[in-house]
């Protein structure tokens, strides 16, 4: 699955458009390589997400194409 089809997926980013940016920007890293808006993750990846002065580290544990709001939860690990 795509990492921008990802984050809007497991609710991480709110729009793919915005995760597109994100990893354009070199917000987004998936195993500490930069992200572009088409590289794919699997199970056991770590994304890493800088915002501002902060970050976020998700373990992909499950790749759903479509995640209602309860499921979207169970996609991904914090670390």
């Amino acid at each position: 699955m795509r990492i921008d089809k990802f984050l809007k997926n497991a609710r991480i980013i709110k729009r793919r458009t915005v995760g597109k940016d994100a990893c354009d920007g070199g917000r987004i890293s998936i195993n500490d390589q930069v992200a572009k808006p088409g590289d794919q993750v699997k199970p056991g990846d770590i994304i890493t997400i800088r915002y501002g002065d902060g970050e976020q580290k998700v373990e992909v544990l499950e790749l759903l194409e479509h995640a209602p709001k309860d499921k979207a939860g169970d996609m991904y690990r914090e670390l």
